[in-house]
């Protein structure tokens, strides 16, 4: 059993549940916080004006029933005045009405302000995320992302068109409605009021524990929604169908969605009683006021209509009033979907742009590894597992340091790649070649030494000028949900169609293109499956040539092809490379023999180095794998 179900269901209940979360979270909700929030509502000044505006008179005519009830009572009845009756009448249909066309407009401007807000945030949010680096990404599940830009985004969009809205007033609400039951008996209003302590004790620990709960809630919530993006993207249904694993993920899932269920249990729980308590109270209140009132009007202290009058405005005050009480744990709750986005945008981009960066004009293509090394570990946690601005563990220990557990992928790595050269880089699996070619367009950044493109570290080069001067075309092709077109045009937005069809033919694609029904519109389906793997290769290829860069990266994959559609793609790369400077993780026999220089990498480290002849000769590693990596394949 945990600690925290054993406080719960051994130490005497959600009380006892309320006291050990106060003692154990204390939730940084400070002026700073505040001030955060408010920064996104500025834009939007007078739409919340507005707003306020419309609150006021909502509230002004909220307590205009309850003394025109008194009226008609004390005045209109009494003295037998029908045209006074039905000026009362008319004006009990016309305040209501009035008041929601108000309300209608209060609408409109809240939700105007509250969806601009959240546009601000969600696209700063996006924007942040998209300029961290892989390293982030392969620390993070898809679908926890997802959810902060949704439910957490949308979370603080509740918190401003229903919180803040209801907040204000309720607040605006009881002093009208104070004022007024002052203005009709000074002493029932005492007697009113009495029982207020008894709102606001109880306010301040539900406020603590329910923000807690809510925060579970929305991460639960979020290794939910990663989950379903696991299982259900194409590779994910498809690894699950291949190994018959639907029981295990079905059960996986499950456990996932009970602490989902349990949690929002917890939450509803939390403020049931507490929401009791002041339904009681205010019971207690009205029927002390009727008591007490009833024996004013027995003795003609106050009129009949005054009673009703103040019974009428009572109804209305306990309901705000109560909600006042709980605005704390509102606020408290919303501020959690804040606090969850401003975690994330707080998250420091490990690949940053600089200041001031180096302009890579007129590039020649000449990349230089200086001294490098490299490792994929960070010293602290990475991803979403980062963000923890104030949880921290039970224990309240700080986490471990992972710097002795690191291992270094690359090791003092230095070599040159003049422009227009081919640079071949060979090894067995695992020996940090795919890593060599993330560190040239920045997917990574070294941990020791530099890597330069014509003498300009890349860590100085602005990340669009290097992108623009880096091509890469990796073993796992990826194309997005769409056209054809759009997946090519994703390297070039203005390419032209006649662009586009002649890098298709370049890379020994147009032809299938051409011969589908909707040709180059035809939709390509998630991640491309409804292609061929040479065909998405070709493709990519081809989407590398409208991007025409100087410095080409190629991971050829072609060993797991037919031979036809790897002939097709090693005619293709052989036109990529005219004229480039290309760097390729080699798989085929023909590549190695036509590179400039071949860098044989084991263990993170240059073991060897040299053409294709001098290795063979040496006698060394190189030559161990060309008889089994290059000779045997091409002559089976």
């Amino acid at each position: 059993m945990t600690e925290l179900e054993a406080c719960i269901y051994h130490s005497g209940g959600w009380w006892s549940y309320l006291q050990y979360d106060e003692e154990r979270d204390r939730p940084d909700v400070d002026r700073a916080l505040l001030r955060r929030v408010w920064s996104y509502g500025r834009p939007y000044l007078w739409g919340l004006i507005g707003v306020l505006v419309t609150i006021l008179i909502i509230s002004g005519l909220g307590v205009v029933p309850p003394i025109l009830i008194g009226v008609l009572i004390d005045e209109a009845i009494p003295n037998g005045d029908i045209g006074q009756l039905m000026l009362l009448g008319l004006g009990m249909i016309v305040v209501p009405v009035v008041s929601a066309l108000v309300g209608v407009v209060q609408r409109w401007w809240s939700s105007n302000v509250g969806e601009g807000i959240i546009f601000d945030l969600r696209r700063e949010l996006y924007e942040h995320l998209q300029r961290m680096s892989l390293r982030f990404f392969t620390a993070t599940k898809t679908g926890e992302l997802m959810s902060r830009l949704n439910s957490d985004v949308e979370g603080a969009q509740s918190a401003i068109t229903g919180t803040f809205v209801s907040i204000v007033s309720n607040v605006v609400s009881v002093v009208f409605i104070l004022i007024t039951m002052i203005a009709t008996d000074w002493r029932l209003t005492i007697l009113a009021v009495v029982a207020l302590p008894l709102f606001v004790i109880p306010a301040r620990r539900v406020a603590r524990v329910l923000k807690r709960v809510t925060q579970d809630l929305m991460e639960h919530e979020a290794k939910m929604s990663g989950i379903l993006q696991e299982t259900f993207n194409v590779s994910g249904a498809m690894l699950v169908r291949l190994f018959g694993r639907w029981d295990q993920e079905a059960t996986r899932f499950s456990d996932q969605a009970a602490l989902v269920r349990d949690s929002s249990v917890k939450r509803s729980m939390v403020g049931r009683g507490f929401f009791a308590a002041l339904g009681l109270v205010s019971a207690v209140g009205t029927a002390a006021v009727f008591w007490v009132g009833g024996l004013l009007v027995i003795r003609n202290e106050i009129e009949i209509g005054e009673i009703v009058t103040f019974a009428a405005l009572l109804t209305q005050f306990y309901g705000p009033l109560s909600a006042i009480t709980n605005s704390r744990v509102e606020f408290a709750t919303s501020l959690v979907s804040f606090e969850r986005v401003f975690e994330v945008l707080d998250l420091e981009t490990d690949i940053p742009d600089p200041e001031t960066p180096e302009p890579l004009s007129l590039v020649r293509g000449r990349v230089e590894f200086a001294d490098v090394s490299f490792r994929y570990q960070s010293d602290g946690p990475e991803g979403l597992a980062a963000v923890r601005r104030w949880r921290r563990a039970a224990s309240d220990e700080p986490a471990p340091s992972r710097a002795s557990t690191r291992e270094w992928a690359l090791r003092h790595l230095d070599f040159v790649a003049e422009p227009g050269t081919l640079t071949a880089l060979v090894g067995p699996s695992g020996a940090g070649k795919t890593t060599i070619s993330y560190l040239i367009p920045r997917l990574y950044d070294v941990t020791e030494g530099s890597v330069r493109v014509d003498g300009h570290d890349v860590r100085d080069v602005a990340l669009k000028d290097l992108a623009a001067a880096v091509g890469v075309v990796t073993q796992e092709t990826y194309l997005f949900h769409d056209t054809i077109a759009a997946n090519l045009r994703y390297a070039r937005p203005d390419a032209t169609q006649d662009e586009i069809e002649e890098a298709a033919r370049a890379a020994n694609i147009h032809d299938m293109i051409s011969k589908l029904a909707n040709g180059y519109e035809t939709v390509v389906g998630e991640r491309g499956y409804r292609l061929s793997g040479g065909e998405k290769q070709r493709i990519a290829i081809a989407r590398v040539l409208l991007e025409d860069p100087k410095i080409l990266i190629l991971d050829e994959a072609t060993s797991h092809l037919d031979s036809r559609s790897e002939g097709l793609i090693q005619e293709a790369l052989e036109k990529v490379m005219e004229g480039r400077t290309s760097i390729v993780i080699a798989h085929r026999l023909s590549t190695v023999r036509a590179a400039d220089q071949i860098l044989v990498i084991d263990d993170g480290e240059i073991v060897e180095r040299g053409t294709h002849s001098s290795l063979v000769a040496a006698d060394g590693l190189y030559a161990s794998l060309y008889q089994t990596q290059f000779v045997e394949p091409a002559s089976a």
